[in-house]
């Protein structure tokens, strides 16, 4: 015998030997599938708590939007409210800012009643009492 021919007879032995190891496994494999596809299963039921955890999630959520936009809408109002209070007092402030104007143009206006006043007068002030000794049309006729 040659050596090849004791390689194919080698071969022919292993090839043998493996087909029936791969059917054996194919066998067991099908044995084990029917087994199992024919014992008794226990179906479970849906948990209910998982509907409530996903109804109080979208709940919880809910909320959150909800404080989120009322706390926003509450601040929109405190910078109104502050907005006006500045407004209030700069009008105020610029009224006091009027009349402290009008008040300093009066008192410019009395001030210069007086220096005219005291401007126009003929006799000074301590020579009044003299001034009605005199007889104005008198004076005037000379």
């Amino acid at each position: 015998m040659m050596a090849d021919e004791r390689d194919g007879m080698r071969d022919g032995m292993l090839d043998a030997e493996l087909d029936s190891a791969l059917k054996d496994f194919r066998r067991s494999v099908h044995a084990w599938s029917e087994a199992e596809l024919s014992r008794p299963r226990m179906v479970k039921a849906p948990m209910r708590t998982a509907v409530w955890r996903m109804a109080a999630g979208w709940a919880m959520g809910c909320v959150l939007v909800l404080g989120v936009g009322s706390a926003g809408v509450y601040e929109h109002g405190l910078r109104v409210e502050a907005a006006r209070e500045q407004a209030k007092v700069a009008a105020e402030q610029e009224a006091q800012r009027k009349l402290a104007a009008q008040n300093a143009a009066l008192d410019e206006d009395a001030l210069l009643l007086h220096v005219d006043s005291d401007v126009a007068r003929q006799v000074p002030a301590a020579m009044d009492p003299l001034t009605g000794l005199v007889d104005t049309e008198d004076a005037k006729q000379q």
